[in-house]
């Protein structure tokens, strides 16, 4: 039975459904059952995540590979004497001009102070959001400024804990299938879920091991 410890705006994963999603996991796909073997232990959703931050860093992180976006978000917690947490009150009250002078996009920095609008403007937004099924979370989250699908669906697995996210339109997660399950070769959308299906209900812990095949020195910035 899915047990998570439930969290002040996040939530962490009991390491006992962990197991029994390894497990799970290796009886439905003897390929994966390898690089399980090989990689040891899942680690997702490990420790408690702040979800205002997650969301941030995930905003900061799009099409940008991993080194970059560490270095901006890096800057950005520096201008806007962050810490180590992003909060509304760190956007709100830093002008774009500072924001885009650490990287940023003009864009990155309308959609970070109008994030953090709407959780001032509403405390309860991710307790909300915490009620809600995969679907109805990730079109709630869609419609935010931006915030796409895939940061959407990461959000779902590094924030909130949910265990049966696989995101087709993550570069890393396609490479590492294709690598695991087609010699490297690409299969299509169809193909692409066919397996996952079999993964369900623990799909993301699935991709966390995927993530791991393609060793994501990625454009896919994953917020782990």
């Amino acid at each position: 039975m899915l047990r998570v410890i439930p969290l002040p705006g996040a939530t962490v994963i009991d390491p006992e459904v962990l197991l029994a999603a390894e497990a799970h996991l290796r009886r439905r796909d003897k390929k994966l059952a390898r690089v399980i073997d090989a990689h040891g232990p899942c680690t997702i959703g490990g420790k408690k995540r702040d979800p205002f931050h997650v969301l941030c860093s995930s905003i900061i992180s799009q099409q940008l590979s991993s080194r970059a976006a560490d270095t901006i978000q890096a800057r950005v917690a520096a201008a806007t004497l962050a810490g180590a947490r992003f909060k509304p009150a760190h956007f709100m009250g830093t002008t774009p001009e500072a924001l885009r002078a650490c990287g940023l996009s003009n864009a990155k920095a309308k959609w970070l102070r109008a994030v953090s609008e709407v959780h001032h403007g509403d405390a309860q937004f991710f307790r909300k959001l915490a009620k809600l099924d995969d679907e109805a979370a990730i079109e709630t989250l869609d419609a935010l400024p931006g915030i796409g699908r895939w940061t959407a669906e990461m959000f779902l697995i590094f924030a909130m804990g949910r265990l049966d996210i696989f995101s087709l339109g993550d570069a890393g997660l396609r490479r590492g299938l294709n690598v695991l399950h087609n010699k490297g070769e690409k299969l299509d959308d169809e193909a692409t879920l066919a397996i996952t299906a079999k993964w369900a209900p623990y799909r993301s812990v699935g991709s966390w091991y995927l993530w791991r095949v393609a060793d994501t020195k990625a454009v896919t910035a994953v917020v782990a």
